[in-house]
C-alpha cells in the first residue's frame, strides 16, 4: 500500500517523516497541537488521517516505509496525542454510558432499541443510485477490505468462554478457512462488479474522514488492552444490528440490476450475523463481564461508540446527497 497523499500539515509531515525512516520532534509538537486546536476531531481530515497512518503499520505497512516504525517510541507519542482527543471526542459524541443490574446483553438491547440515528440502508434499499453506491462503498472500503482485523487485535487479551466465543465469529469473517469466502473478498468483488478499483488501500485518497474515524476507533480499541472491554461491546453491536441492514443493501442492489454474484457480500451478513448475534452478545460480552464486571460500562461505551459513528457517516453520505454533492473528500482548494 502507498502512503496516502496528506491532507494538511500532519500528516504532510508525518509522511516525509516515515519516508525518511525517523518521527522528528516536529511531527510529535505538530500532533499535539493539533489535536489540541481542532474543534471537530471526529471530521478533521488532517487529524483522522494521521492516526490511520499510524495504526497502518500495524496492519499492512506501506510501501517505502521501515516495518521497524512499528513500535518506534516517538512514533507512538505522536499516536498517543491524536488518541486521546480521538476518546474525548468520542465520550462527547456518546455521551454517558453507565451500566445497570440487567444482563449486559439485554442493555446492549436496550441501548440498540434507543438508537435514531438516520438509516442509509432505507436510502439506498430504495433510492440509492449508482453513484451513491460507489461512493458509498469507496466510504466502507476503508475498513470492509480489512474486516475483521481491527476486532481480532483484542482476541490475545482475553480469555475462557469470552475468547471462544470472539473466535467463532471472526472465523466466519475469515470465510471459514476458506481464503474467497473471506468477508473481506466478498467485498472487494462487490467492488469490482460496481467498477471500483478494490485494491487494498487504493481508495484511501476519496475516502472522507468519517471513514477513518469509524476504523480507528476500532483499533484503537483493538490495539489496547485497556479497551478490551470496548471493541467487544463495538463488535457485539455491529452483529447485533447488520441483519435487517443487509437485507436491505442487498434489496438496493438488486433493484439496479445486481444478481447474487454482487449482493453475496450483504446476503452472506443476513444469516451470519443472525446467528452471530446471541453468541456476541451472551457468550462473549455475557462472559467478560461476568469474569471482570468492572468492564461493563467499557462494553456498553464501545456498542453506543458503533451506533453513533454509523450514524456519523449516515448524516455525511445523506447530507452530501441531500445538497447535490458529492460525499466523497476533496482537496479544500478544488471544494471552494
Amino acid at each position: 500500500m502507498r502512503l496516502p497523499e496528506p491532507r494538511g500539515p500532519l500528516t504532510a509531515a508525518l509522511r516525509d517523516d516515515l519516508l525518511a525512516g525517523e518521527v522528528s520532534a516536529a511531527a510529535v509538537d505538530l500532533a499535539r497541537s493539533t489535536a489540541g486546536a481542532t474543534a471537530d476531531p471526529l471530521h478533521d481530515d488532517d487529524l483522522q488521517l494521521a492516526l490511520a497512518v499510524c495504526y497502518e503499520l500495524h496492519y499492512r505497512g506501506f510501501d517505502g516505509v521501515d516495518d521497524a516504525l512499528e513500535w518506534d517510541p516517538d512514533l507512538l507519542t505522536l499516536r498517543a496525542h491524536l488518541e486521546r482527543r480521538h476518546l474525548a471526542a468520542l465520550r462527547e459524541l456518546t455521551g454517558p454510558t453507565t451500566a445497570t443490574a440487567e444482563p449486559v446483553d439485554r442493555q446492549l438491547t436496550a441501548l440498540i432499541a434507543a438508537d435514531d440515528g438516520p438509516s442509509l440502508s432505507r436510502h439506498m434499499a430504495r433510492h440509492g443510485t449508482p453513484e451513491q453506491w460507489r461512493e458509498y462503498l469507496s466510504l466502507r472500503s476503508v475498513y470492509h477490505l480489512k474486516e475483521a482485523d481491527p476486532h481480532t487485535f483484542a482476541i490475545p487479551r482475553l480469555s475462557g468462554r469470552a475468547k471462544a466465543a470472539m473466535v467463532e465469529i471472526q472465523a466466519d469473517e475469515y470465510g471459514g478457512g476458506s481464503a474467497e469466502r473471506m468477508h473481506s473478498e466478498l467485498f472487494a468483488g462487490m467492488m469490482r462488479d460496481l467498477g471500483l478499483d478494490a485494491g487494498y488501500g487504493e481508495l484511501w485518497d476519496v475516502a472522507p474522514a468519517v471513514a477513518f474515524t469509524s476504523v480507528n476507533t476500532m483499533s484503537l480499541f483493538g490495539l489496547h488492552r485497556r479497551w478490551r472491554g470496548a471493541a467487544l461491546g463495538h463488535l457485539a453491536c455491529v452483529e447485533m444490528t447488520s441483519s435487517e441492514p443487509s437485507r436491505r443493501y442487498s434489496s438496493g442492489l438488486r433493484r439496479l440490476g445486481h444478481d447474487e454474484r454482487t449482493t453475496v457480500f450483504y446476503d452472506e451478513h443476513v444469516e451470519a450475523d443472525a446467528v452471530h448475534e446471541q453468541i456476541a452478545s451472551v457468550d462473549m460480552c455475557g462472559s467478560l463481564v461476568a469474569e471482570d464486571p468492572s468492564l461493563t460500562d467499557d462494553v456498553l461505551f464501545g456498542a453506543a461508540c458503533s451506533l453513533a459513528l454509523d450514524g456519523l457517516a449516515a448524516a455525511h453520505l445523506l447530507g452530501a446527497w441531500e445538497g447535490g454533492r458529492s460525499a466523497l473528500y476533496a482537496e479544500p482548494a478544488l471544494a471552494a
